[in-house]
């Protein structure tokens, strides 16, 4: 007990009289003490008295896929950001390659007894995943937001950027450029946004009178490895422009043109997606798709602050306008094309 009362002092800035008295429901704390105690021994792992295990903590579940590509801890910074000035506290989940999986997460960030929930990218997004730990979320009446596009059927608010607009403007630079071979490297087939993206560019080939065969589409893993490797197929079907669904696809295509001895974006021109960091830095610099991270990000915790507080909150999607980045990788088609 001592040791628990020393550590959650000092993690306060209290005195461990000040901790006791709060842990046995004594007068004489503040509320925003009184608080910041409780927020400590969730954050140290320590269990609530019973008579305080009622309370929820001022805690909210940042449940992110990855931190290797840049755009998710680019919405951790942002997310974090607006819950702190909310008086939250984020508790960063981060999923790894046979380790913890995003529904134990969920039963864990439960056990902490967290006011909510923000994913950003997860199995909801994948028709093909396992969906069965949202339900526990619904079942707890516990607040979720989802960032970006996810399956019809779970009933939580989704902040998104608008991948048909996306995509629109990706194809909409290379046709004006000239080509006429534009392949498609989207992530999952089950995956929604790549759905979405996947009609989009239909939709603009069609309207411009072009071609979009089986063979100009490609589904990779999201990584600059899988990239590369799924781009030898768009390379061999002669395309000389490929539009991305992610940055590190995008620097997985410019390795495969460079490996296939062409040279980008004389031969092969190249769109990413997401304007994470460090990609006006690259050679050549990556003409991509900017999503807004800063209006979404700060979106999806109004949406949640407002859930938290009981109000009630359409069960729909915000969509954000993203914004043409134009750079070195894109240039007018070959000649020969």
């Amino acid at each position: 007990m001592s040791r628990r009362l020393a550590e959650v002092a000092r993690k306060v800035g209290v005195s461990e009289a000040t901790v006791s008295r709060v842990l046995n429901g004594k007068p004489g704390v503040s509320e925003a003490t009184r608080q910041a105690v409780l927020t400590a021994l969730d954050i140290l792992g320590y269990e609530r008295p019973t008579k305080l295990r009622g309370e929820k903590a001022r805690l909210v579940g940042l449940v992110l896929p990855e931190l290797q590509n840049p755009i998710f801890p680019a919405f951790a910074e942002v997310v974090g950001g607006a819950l702190a000035q909310q008086g939250f506290t984020p508790v960063l989940c981060t999923q790894t390659a046979g380790g913890v999986s995003e529904a134990d997460y969920v039963e864990l960030l439960l056990q902490q007894h967290v006011s909510g929930v923000v994913f950003a990218g997860g199995n909801y997004a994948q028709r093909d995943a396992s969906h069965a730990h949202y339900a526990r979320l619904t079942e707890r009446q516990l607040p979720a937001v989802l960032i970006n596009a996810s399956i019809d059927s779970l009933p939580f608010p989704r902040v998104s950027c608008n991948d048909e607009v996306a995509v629109e403007q990706a194809m909409n630079h290379l046709i004006s450029l000239g080509h006429t071979r534009i392949g498609v490297l989207l992530g999952p087939a089950d995956h929604v946004p790549s759905e979405r993206k996947l009609a989009a560019a239909r939709v603009v080939a069609a309207r411009a009178g072009l071609v979009l065969g089986a063979d100009q589409v490609v589904h990779s893993a999201y990584s600059l490895e899988s990239g590369q490797a799924a781009t030898g197929r768009l390379l061999k079907a002669g395309v000389t422009g490929i539009v991305c669904a992610s940055d590190p696809l995008a620097l997985g295509a410019i390795r495969a043109v460079r490996r296939a001895g062409l040279r980008v974006p004389d031969d092969v021109s190249v769109v990413g997606y997401d304007d994470s960091a460090f990609m006006s830095c690259t050679e050549p610099p990556l003409t991509t798709v900017r999503q807004p991270i800063e209006p979404m990000g700060r979106a999806a915790i109004e949406l949640l602050v407002s859930l938290i507080g009981g109000a009630s909150v359409a069960q729909d999607e915000l969509l954000f306008e993203p914004e043409l980045v134009v750079r070195g990788s894109t240039g007018p088609a070959p000649a020969a094309a």
